[in-house]
């Protein structure tokens, strides 16, 4: 595995980051029937590739959507009230949704870029970066957002436009290929 490099991350995200999130979209509208097989094929190439530890990213600037299962089984792992928990970590957005009140998230050690409740940690956060669903189509919205947060995204959607090209499934409009990783 190769560690992240934040800084070069971010470089790509700026210059491709349209790009992609076109493709993406593109390739909402117009799926190829292989889709959910070629993005197993990519997201075991994806994390080959992936060192989450050395990155973090998602944990320093995103925020988890906490749902009451989280919020009770974080509190009884931390000795605490869910009452307790949702006043010192965690606020209600205009949708309803728990959300962390600080970025990078609190219960990230940023010394060794690990989850301070990992066994216990929300099911937004075990699910991420939402790679491999069993409807990848369904997805793709998301992996428009996260590739901008998300090296393993970025690289899932590098893969995913090498794949579409590769296999000639045409897309509307003209497909750009993206920087390699």
């Amino acid at each position: 595995m190769i560690p992240v490099n934040l800084r070069s991350f971010r470089l790509k995200v700026k210059r491709y980051k349209k790009k992609m999130r076109s493709f993406l979209t593109r390739l909402e509208k117009n799926a190829p029937r292989k889709l959910d097989e070629w993005t197993i094929e990519a997201d075991k190439a994806v994390w080959l590739e992936t060192d989450c530890l050395s990155c973090a990213n998602c944990c320093k600037t995103m925020s988890p959507t906490y749902t009451p299962t989280d919020i009770r089984r974080i509190s009884t792992h931390l000795n605490m009230t869910a009452s307790a928990l949702k006043e010192k970590y965690l606020y209600k957005d205009d949708e309803g949704d728990w959300l962390n009140v600080s970025r990078p998230c609190q219960f990230l050690d940023l010394k060794t870029n690990m989850c301070g409740i990992y066994e216990v940690r929300p099911a937004d956060c075990a699910g991420f970066p939402h790679l491999t669903k069993r409807k990848a189509k369904l997805y793709l919205q998301t992996h428009s957002q996260n590739v901008a947060y998300c090296p393993a995204t970025y690289k899932m959607v590098e893969k995913m436009m090498a794949l579409v090209t590769m296999n000639g499934h045409k897309l509307y409009g003209p497909l750009k290929k993206a920087s390699q990783s």
